[in-house]
């Protein structure tokens, strides 16, 4: 060995005594290391477009893509070699996913020191395999991750972001310390058959200084349809911070893409008791889409678990923000003393330059039960996407209780539904109830007799029975209205309201999609009431 190679070697096994993952039997880097910016990123990225999509080529063995749900929880990253564990006044540590079960695609790891970056070498003696049943002895020697997740000074024990799956990733809210709802680099094609889901198949690791208070990750991503150059910074507080840089190169027409992709979970809630079998009263990560569109308006369209998919798109030009929020967060609601649902956090995503005209997308999709992540929300751009292109995007992302911005208009708290009609009057006709409850803004300082208004807006049938009154227990106002159908369709019906005085919004915009039931079903309805 040359006397330069030596003392670089030296010196970067002095580097690696610090990173958690030095070890005197192996050393837990593969290759050289290679100059490594964002710009070298996006290079690469590019470079990757201009060729035909490759699909890895070694996924993980049968055994552990075999594994049952127990098996592979039961696999464990061993706390004491996280990167970075021994690094001085160091705020961040990363423990790694093991392949296997739905996690069969590999993950290559770099870290980056000092502009340069080296790949991390996979080892099987930094899980405990115990439980699983596997023989590390058996497994590949080649094998890579699955994926990584983030721990912070202020609790080395749960963690508060985590990467895993394709090109999902989730945080915490540093004020609940609950996951919940995920994020995802990028959607092709959502509600589309075929959907494509594009993966982050190298992830770059950037070793913090001493006190950072931001730990920043870069992402290589490829599919058949685009490669990618994602740029994460995440700073933790309340609410936790990410903020994300994002390099998009198609390589071919793209009927759907979506940006700054969000994807939660509602299977039961207040306005929506389809699959309202279970003994709890509510089940949501999240209970409504929050839109702050580009000449200021404020809207909020509560979620629903529809019998059928269901597609929206809400036409914006440069939005100032929108995000999947859980606005209630009173446990009786929920009575879940297992996964604490009024816990789990919110997530809101801030352009951080225009991004001209689109639309919001928002796509619910049936589900039985709350494993499944069945509502998708994301930025669809109005310019087609060919294949040749760079696209840029920047934005943050606020995940938690209280979000960056806020209207000072009142906000929708509750969305109840129901059978219509006048309690203790025959029903000639089947009708459907609304009843909205709005809390903050001016409300509750309006005087008593206020002449506050409910303006409706019904794109087929009719709204009746309107009424608007306060509602002392939250100290704000209930509207109230039925929809009359005209005929015995069963199309999709599109609902707007809002509160004033005179001419003077008081409230957001409440919108919501009604679908009615079937003729058998109001029949039968109105017959269970009584007539």
């Amino acid at each position: 060995m040359r006397r330069r190679e030596f003392l670089q070697s030296a010196a970067l096994l002095s580097a690696l005594s610090a990173t958690g993952l030095a070890s005197a039997a192996e050393q837990p880097y593969r290759g050289p290391a290679e100059p490594f910016d964002y710009a070298v990123l996006k290079g690469k990225a590019r470079a990757l477009a201009s060729k035909a999509y490759e699909p890895p080529e070694k996924l993980a063995p049968k055994v552990l893509v075999d594994l049952g749900y127990d098996e592979y929880q039961s696999i464990r990253f061993k706390r004491e070699d996280a990167l970075w564990t021994d690094l001085p006044n160091g705020n961040f540590r990363l423990e790694f996913f093991h392949m296997g079960r739905g996690f069969k695609e590999p993950v290559r790891m770099h870290e980056i020191v000092d502009g340069q970056a080296r790949e991390i070498l996979y080892r099987p003696e930094l899980f405990d395999l115990g439980r699983s049943g596997i023989n590390a002895r058996k497994l590949p020697k080649d094998l890579a991750w699955a994926g990584f997740r983030i721990h912070t000074v202020t609790d080395w024990e749960r963690d508060v972001a985590s990467f895993l799956g394709a090109s999902y990733f989730r945080s915490v809210g540093s004020d609940t310390r609950q996951f919940g709802l995920s994020a995802r680099g990028l959607a092709i094609d959502t509600a589309l058959d075929p959907e494509e889901f594009p993966r982050f198949t190298e992830y770059f690791l950037e070793r913090p200084k001493p006190d950072a208070r931001t730990l920043v990750i870069y992402g290589l991503m490829d599919s058949p349809s685009v490669a990618g150059a994602y740029r994460f910074a995440l700073t933790p507080g309340a609410p936790q911070i990410i903020e994300v840089d994002a390099a998009v190169y198609p390589r071919k027409a793209i009927r759907r893409l979506g940006i700054a992709p969000l994807t939660s979970m509602y299977q039961v809630g207040e306005n929506d008791r389809r699959m309202g079998y279970d003994w709890r009263p509510e089940i949501h990560d999240s209970d409504g889409l929050s839109l702050y569109t580009g000449n200021g308006e404020w809207l909020w369209r509560p979620l629903s678990n529809p019998p059928l998919l269901r597609f929206n798109s809400y036409l914006d030009e440069n939005p100032r923000g929108f995000g999947l929020l859980q606005r209630d967060r009173d446990f009786n609601n929920y009575q879940d003393d297992g996964v604490f649902y009024e816990r789990r956090p919110s997530l809101w995503i801030e352009p951080k330059s225009p991004w001209g005209k689109g639309s919001v997308q928002l796509t619910e999709i049936p589900t039985v039960d709350e494993t499944f992540d069945n509502i998708v929300a994301f930025w669809n751009p109005a310019t087609p996407v060919k294949g040749g292109e760079e696209l840029l995007f920047s934005y943050n992302m606020y995940w938690g209780t209280q979000m960056p911005v806020s209207s000072n208009l009142a906000e929708a708290v509750a969305t109840r539904t129901g059978l219509g009609g006048v309690v203790g009057q025959r029903r000639r006709y089947f009708s459907w109830r609304f009843a909205i409850d709005f809390k903050g803004g001016e409300l509750a300082t309006l005087p008593r007799g206020a002449k506050v208004e409910p303006v409706i807006h019904v794109s087929r049938g009719e709204a009746e029975i309107t009424s608007a009154r306060p509602l002392f227990e939250i100290d704000g106002y209930r509207a109230m209205f039925d929809v009359k159908l005209l005929d015995d369709s069963m199309d999709p019906v599109d609902i707007r309201l809002y509160l004033r005085v005179g001419h003077l919004p008081l409230t957001e915009t409440w919108t919501y999609q009604w679908s009615p039931p079937p003729l058998k079903d109001r029949l039968l309805m109105l017959q269970q009431a009584g007539h």
